[in-house]
This record gives structure tokens, sequence and C-alpha cells, in this order.
């Protein structure tokens, strides 16, 4: 909800400034003694041109943010559900080991998605870094596996499956924490900003009127540009801002765990 709240601002503030400065400047060059200005026939042909190139320049640019933001979301979400699987497949895997052994594994495991969805993921997308203690209680599940010697072939025959499996569930998790932060770096904002006021600017040049249908089209495009500038902004969290739907694939496959059961 507050991501919506913040969408709806911004394109509401977006267009209420364009249309309050369009009104403003319509009123003083209304009282103006000269009014040739006023004219848009008056606009210089290079001024439409440089217009058209600012614009095209400027949704090249804004696509790529998107479409970059949106490859780095789409990987760190299966990086997420990797690692979920990865630890999945150990607790059917290690079926061919006697009862009691299974129970602990599967009990260390409930251990570290518990505190991955509980503790660590509030931490993830708040402070951008993963916590030690995650690490432990997957070291856990790792010495479980590796310190066990198979009591006979069948369980011999699983042990390096469940040890390739713990590595990728390890391998997954370091890339859950390289991902954790923002996408776009500051000098890349500061570029879709200022092409934005920019490119918003560009109304004024080309002397729109203040007739309903030209303040209605300047409104729109306004609240476009807020909209999509919000779309980078949301993408770039690559589990998101609120991080209640990324991590899914862990409470889908351990709903005991996460207390969905």
């Amino acid at each position: 909800m507050s991501e919506w709240l913040v969408l709806t601002g911004a394109m509401a503030v977006a267009c209420a400034v364009v249309l309050v400065i369009t009104v403003l400047r319509q009123r003083r060059l209304s009282r103006a003694e000269d009014t040739e200005e006023n004219d848009p026939a008056e606009t210089p042909d290079v001024l439409e041109y440089m217009t058209m190139m600012v614009g095209v320049v400027y949704a090249i640019v804004l696509g790529l943010a998107i479409a970059g933001v949106w490859e780095a979301r789409g990987a760190a979400q299966d990086d997420v559900r990797r690692e979920a699987q990865a630890l999945h497949e150990i607790t059917q895997r290690a079926q061919v080991y006697p009862a009691d052994v299974q129970d602990k594994l599967r009990s260390d495991i409930d251990r570290y998605v518990s505190h991955v969805v509980d503790q660590e993921w509030p931490r993830m997308i708040d402070h951008n870094e993963l916590s030690a203690r995650g690490a432990e209680l997957l070291g856990v599940v790792r010495a479980d596996i590796a310190e066990r010697k198979p009591a006979n072939e069948l369980e011999a025959q699983a042990y390096q499956p469940l040890v390739d499996q713990i590595a990728v569930a390890d391998d997954a998790r370091n890339a859950r924490a390289q991902n954790a932060g923002e996408t776009l770096p500051g000098v890349v904002w500061f570029g879709l900003i200022t092409g934005a006021l920019v490119t918003v600017g560009l109304i004024f040049a080309l002397q729109i009127g203040g007739t309903p249908r030209e303040l209605l089209l300047a409104g729109l495009f306004s609240a476009l540009i807020a909209f999509l500038l919000f779309l980078v902004w949301d993408f770039d969290a690559p589990f998101g801002r609120s991080g209640q739907d990324s991590g899914d694939a862990f409470q889908q496959l351990f709903t005991s765990a996460t207390g969905r059961s």
C-alpha cells in the first residue's frame, strides 16, 4: 500500500506542478503588452527538432534503465528460488538416512529457513546485507551432511548429491548477498532525474497554450514521466521495497518453518 501511495503522490505532484506553471505562465503572457511571444506559430523549427531529439534520447535511456533493473530483479528472484529448492531437495534426498538423522537435518534446515524469512530478510531489505547468524545455521546443515559417514550403499549414493545441493544453496546465498543492494548507481539516478526535468521543461519551450486539451496532455505527459521513474525506483530494489513477495519460494516449500502450515 505504501508503494501505491508513493506512486499516486508522485504522479499528482508532477501533474500539479506542470499545470500550475502553465496556467501562471499563460496569465503572465496574457497581461503583457507584447503578445507576439505567445504565438505558437513563432516557435523555431530547430527548437521543435531539438525537443523531439531530447525526448527520443531520454526515452531510450529510460527504457534501458527499466530493462536493467527488471533483469536484476529477475536474477535475484532466481537465486532465491535456487536456494530454497536446493534446501528442499536435501530434505527429500535425506529419506535414505535413519529417522533420527532425517529429523535433525530437517530441524536444522527449518531453523535456517525460519531465520532467513523472519530475521535476515528484513535486514537484507533495510540494510542491504545478510546476517552472520544465517551463515552459521547453513554451516550447521553442511556439517550434518558432510561429517556423517555413509552407513550403507544407498547412503553412499545419496551422499554426493546432498553435498552438491548444499553447495548450490551456499552459492545462491552468496549471490543473494551480492544482489541485496540497489542496482543503479547514483550517477544514473542523477541523469534520469535531470533528464526528466529537462524533458518536462521543454513543454514550456514549445509555448504550450492554456486550452483544456493542451493542459490535459501536459498533465498526462508529466504523470507518465513520474510513473516511469517510480517504476525504475521500485524495480531498483532486487528483492522489493517491502520484501513481502520476494521470499515466497521459502514460504511455499517450507510451510512449517515459516508459519504457513
